[in-house]
């Protein structure tokens, strides 16, 4: 039997500790990799081409969100299954319109997150219940008023969205410019950018800001405004 590869991309140990156990009690799973940070996520994805990640929104240095979309534009073999706390309907459609293949929040059964990796193995979406029940009543009142569903509007680029969440977690321009392997000018020009779009024009207010989106999580948005 040829097993179902997937990585954990998550920042808390003991919930990839959690998964991994539920996973590897399947004899069609296998657990090939752990990832701390939305980045090192899509770099192993990259590496090691499993076939479903499990990720999680709020991590470090690269959110779910920019990591799905990375990872669905550079492995589009590998299935992104988001597995989150967040569930609000604009956190839903950001994923699924980056490229996620479904949604699950981290209350859901054990057997809801197995029957989710086997169904995004096969090329299926899959939502948690709750989820399931209101894109489907959303459907169905676009159908009835004959109105298009509204995709996310996307103010930021990737890049820009990168810069955002590490401006938020604390780091100076010059940290973000190692980080992303770009200059402190155009670490500066990207910063410019993203107030500019946001209308936005201090740190504080950009914090906030990421942390009301699920770019960071509130702690780390508060250890930044100590900093700053």
């Amino acid at each position: 039997m040829q097993k179902i590869t997937v990585l954990l991309a998550d920042d808390h140990t003991v919930v990839r500790q959690g998964l991994r156990a539920i996973l590897e009690a399947e004899e069609d799973v296998e657990v090939i990799g752990e990832a701390e940070t939305g980045r090192q996520a899509v770099q192993m994805t990259k590496k090691m081409l499993p076939d479903v990640v499990v990720m999680d929104i709020a991590m470090p240095l690269l959110n779910g969100l920019e990591a799905t979309r990375q990872i669905a534009k550079e492995v589009p073999s590998t299935k992104v299954m988001i597995l989150s706390s967040y569930s609000d309907d604009e956190y839903v459609r950001q994923l699924t319109d980056a490229g996620a293949a479904g949604y699950l929040v981290k209350q859901t059964a054990a057997n809801d997150l197995l029957n989710a990796i086997r169904e995004a193995k096969k090329g299926n979406a899959f939502f948690s219940p709750s989820i399931s029940k209101r894109l489907l009543e959303q459907y169905r009142q676009a159908f009835l008023k004959g109105e298009p569903i509204k995709k996310s509007g996307e103010l930021l680029t990737s890049r820009e969205m990168e810069t955002l969440q590490l401006i938020a977690e604390g780091k100076a321009n010059k940290q973000i410019a190692a980080e992303l392997c770009i200059s402190i000018k155009t670490v500066e020009k990207h910063r410019q950018q993203v107030m500019n779009k946001l209308n936005i024009h201090d740190i504080a207010g950009l914090t906030r800001y990421a942390i009301a989106k699920g770019i960071i999580e509130s702690t780390v948005g508060l250890r930044a405004v100590c900093v700053l």
